[in-house]
């Protein structure tokens, strides 16, 4: 269920005006623009208002959120069931549908249950059962908390690019362009270099998680590694990271997909990196409330 941009302005209090800018920036999750206007989800909550509270204040949030949950471990196994049930088939279905595969969310439970779509490509099918394999493989990883590395991430992207055998694991040696973007990968013959760099960096950093993985995200896809599967292989590697520090694992939405990607091309195009600091730090606050609230 969703209401308009003016039936949003009158739940809060705010303007048309602030609610689209809202939209616009990414702050409302699950909201999508339809046509000319947009789309709210009806259980959507005011976000805060980031003109007067900075989003630092929101990454304390957290941080505590977290301190509260550590309290609660170790969970048990029948916990952490409940705590993942619906996400891993629903995780798979927005990642892939982000990079246009066409099962929609109760075709990818079904493949993901062993069955198979009629007049569905094979590749769609590969994608999904790939994807939750790798989600299964970074579950295993998070139990090592090994730093992260590039043998890690080429083993990831193996599992993912399940239908491009000759691909897999390999980093791609021919230049590439990403369609729309405003940013242009590196060359072949940088990637090695830069991706050495980019896990030094990342590995050094004593940033906030979020930060740091915002801007580890934004830098990962912007070097471009693979010749295909380097979104769903990004997006992994963030909640690889995430869970080893002892934060839930995220799903950026579909239907967030215009935020995330003008998340990349305000970081390219003007330096700035709080659009996807705020798009993560909102799915983390998002995805910690749900954890507290069936744990208490």
């Amino acid at each position: 269920m969703y209401m308009t941009v003016k039936e949003a302005a009158e739940k809060w209090g705010i303007s048309d005006r602030r609610v689209r800018i809202l939209c616009s920036e990414g702050k409302i999750p699950g909201a999508f623009q339809q046509g000319r206007g947009w789309k709210i989800p009806v259980d959507a909550v005011k976000p805060a208002d980031s003109r007067y509270k900075s989003t630092k204040s929101l990454l304390e949030q957290i941080a505590e959120k977290k301190k509260e949950l550590d309290t609660k471990r170790p969970l048990t196994e029948g916990e952490v069931e409940r705590l993942n049930e619906e996400f891993i088939v629903e995780y798979t279905y927005n990642s892939n549908a982000i990079e246009g595969n066409t099962l929609t969310l109760r075709e990818t439970d079904m493949v993901l249950r062993g069955l198979t779509i009629d007049k569905k490509p094979l590749k769609d099918h590969m994608e999904a059962v790939g994807h939750k394999e790798a989600f299964e493989f970074v579950s295993e990883l998070v139990k090592e908390k090994a730093p992260l590395s590039e043998s890690i991430i080429k083993q990831i992207h193996y599992l993912v690019l399940a239908d491009k055998k000759d691909d897999r694991g390999v980093y791609r040696r021919v230049p590439v362009r990403i369609m729309g973007a405003k940013h242009e990968p590196v060359q072949p013959y940088l990637i090695e270099p830069k991706m050495t760099e980019l896990l030094l960096r990342f590995n050094s950093s004593e940033e906030n998680i979020i930060t740091k993985l915002a801007r580890f995200h934004i830098e990962f896809e912007g070097i471009h590694p693979f010749i295909d599967g380097n979104g769903r292989t990004g997006r992994l590697l963030v909640n690889l990271e995430l869970m080893k520090v002892g934060y839930p694992s995220i799903d950026i939405k579909f239907t967030d997909r215009v935020a995330y990607y003008n998340a990349f091309d305000e970081y390219h195009g003007k330096h700035n990196l709080s659009a996807m600091e705020n798009l993560f730090a909102g799915y983390v606050n998002e995805r910690l409330n749900m954890y507290l609230s069936i744990l208490q």
